[in-house]
Parts: C-alpha cells; structure tokens; sequence
C-alpha cells in the first residue's frame, strides 16, 4: 500500500452511529407526521446525504425534505451525535499510519460542524491532518465535489491517495477524482452495493485492512 495520502469516510468506516442517526431520523419522521417504527428500516440513511434519502424514501418534495433534515440536527446536534462508538481497531489502524509517516484526512458527506465535534468526543481528531466535510447548506454533500474540493486545497495527486470507504458514494466519489479506493465490509454497504462499483480493493473485516498496511 504505496498511498501517501488516506482518506477516510467517517460514519460507517471509523465509527458506528447506527443508534445517533437511525433516531434522529425516527425524530425527523416524527415531526413530519410520519410514523417509523422500526430502527432497522433507517439504516440505509447511514452514509448518503440526508436530504436526498428522505426525498427519494419518503416522496417529499425539496422544502418538505429540508424541514426533515433541520429536525434531525435538532436531535442529533445534542444527542445523536453522541450516540456514536468507535469500531475496534480503528485507534490501532490511526496509529500504524501515522507512524509510517502517512498523510490522514477525513472526508465525509456529513457536515464538518459535526464530524470535527465527533472526532474530538471521541479522541481521534489529532490523527488527522484536516477534518472535510459539508456545509449545513448542503454545499459538498456529494461525494465527488467533496473529494475534488479536498484535493484541490489539500494540493494532492490522486495517485497519491486512498479513499476508504463503507458505501458505494465513497467509491464513485474516488473514481470520478482518479483515486484507488478501498470498499470496507464492516460497515453498512452491501457486499452486492460495493463490488457493483469496482473497488481497487475490498476488506471485509478492520483485521484484513490493518493487514494490508502492516505487510
């Protein structure tokens, strides 16, 4: 694994947030008049932008899907975020690379407001050169801008980097910006969802990842 440069999705790839994102989206329902009872039918929401899942899943139209997403933040801001764990392993993983001296940044659909107050809850913000995310008004929820923006400040060769990933939105968002990627099987992609896109490589388990750069 030659890559100087590691780039790393955050939900579903170094922390479960099932529990913070799956009820902050019961809540969002809730406020709409849309009973879902069922925590496990909310998963999908794990990964691609917010807005867009409640529209495609829910039928709403732009307005109505936006005043879903300001329910969420009013949960997840305060608990849901905090509804969130490390997956085991992933402190060790932190520290191997940055021991040999690689380049970390986190780039994630989620906005960075959040995804900078999570990494600091949990520890990990100092393993990491730059936190990218969103903006709140949705600017860069996409994969492929937010990665394009990323290597466009950062002043990186895709060549250089890896994305790593748990969705096929972190796949296609490498692809389109010429970076190899790295589907991972722990998090909350299908298997069918992350081979569909070709992934330069594809570890099913933390262990086989950690492999890979320890040789």
């Amino acid at each position: 694994m030659h890559y100087q440069n590691i780039l790393f999705d955050l939900d579903g790839t170094l922390t479960d947030p099932r529990e913070g994102i799956t009820r902050s989206v019961q809540y969002a329902l809730g406020k709409l008049g849309i009973d879902e009872p069922e925590l496990q039918a909310l998963e999908h929401f794990i990964g691609p932008p917010l807005l867009q899942c409640f529209m495609s899943t829910y039928a709403l139209d732009q307005e109505t899907a936006w005043q879903a997403v300001n329910f969420y933040r009013e949960r997840f801001a305060d608990v849901g975020l905090y509804e969130n764990r490390m997956f085991s392993g992933i402190p060790q993983l932190l520290a191997l690379l940055n021991s040999q001296q690689r380049s970390l940044y986190v780039a994630t659909s989620k906005p960075q407001v959040f995804a900078a107050r999570i990494a600091q809850h949990f520890g990990f913000s100092e393993q990491f050169k730059v936190i990218y995310g969103s903006e709140l008004d949705g600017t860069r929820t996409n994969k492929v801008e937010l990665i394009a923006h990323l290597l466009e400040r950062e002043g990186l060769a895709p060549g250089d980097c890896l994305m790593i990933g748990d969705r096929k939105h972190d796949l296609i968002g490498a692809r389109e910006n010429g970076l190899d990627a790295a589907a991972v099987g722990y998090g909350f992609g299908s298997f069918a969802e992350l081979r569909g896109e070709q992934p330069r490589y594809h570890f099913q388990t933390l262990g086989e990842l950690h492999q890979a750069f320890a040789g």
